[in-house]
């Protein structure tokens, strides 16, 4: 559970590459994020099989932060949120720590996010996006490409898959 306190108003958002001593702060906001913020909208049983808290080592984590080139989001020097996006403009994840949400966190992140692909010259962003997140998305001039279902550790989750065109 994340129980560190919200930003003081006025606190802004920086948002900085990832480095190998995040690791357990953006594990913690990922877990808080699906079994807090993702509850609503999934079952206890898709929650359990999603964030498969029991099962995250901490050095894969890194590792997989580190391939995919992973940015954080921090206020006052706090780890709150983080993402990514591959050279192709494929936003693999995008969580906030639930104490911080609509505070900004997800934007900054996503303007990140748009401007390395920008910087790249590929056309549009996608992502592959859950029930929970698919708002802020088309908030954000996604458009839903197809509604998916996914198995994972046996269990199936909706899902959506989205893309936001550059031009």
């Amino acid at each position: 559970m994340w129980v560190s306190s919200p930003p003081v108003t006025g606190d802004a958002v920086e948002v900085r590459p990832y480095e190998n001593q995040d690791a357990a702060d953006t594990l913690q906001v990922f877990l808080a994020a699906v079994t807090e913020t993702a509850s609503a909208d999934y079952t206890a049983q898709q929650i359990q099989a999603w964030a498969a808290p029991d099962g995250r080592d901490l050095q894969c984590w890194n590792a997989a932060m580190l391939s995919r080139n992973s940015v954080v989001g921090t206020v006052a020097g706090q780890v709150v949120g983080f993402s990514d996006v591959s050279p192709d403009g494929y936003v693999d994840t995008m969580f906030v720590a639930p104490t911080f949400l609509r505070r900004g966190v997800a934007s900054a992140l996503l303007a990140s996010c748009e401007q390395r692909t920008r910087e790249g010259n590929v056309g549009e962003l996608t992502a592959d996006v859950s029930i929970t997140a698919r708002p802020f998305f088309e908030r954000h001039g996604f458009a839903v490409v197809a509604e998916q279902h996914s198995v994972t550790r046996g269990v199936a989750l909706r899902n959506f898959k989205m893309r936001k065109p550059l031009s």
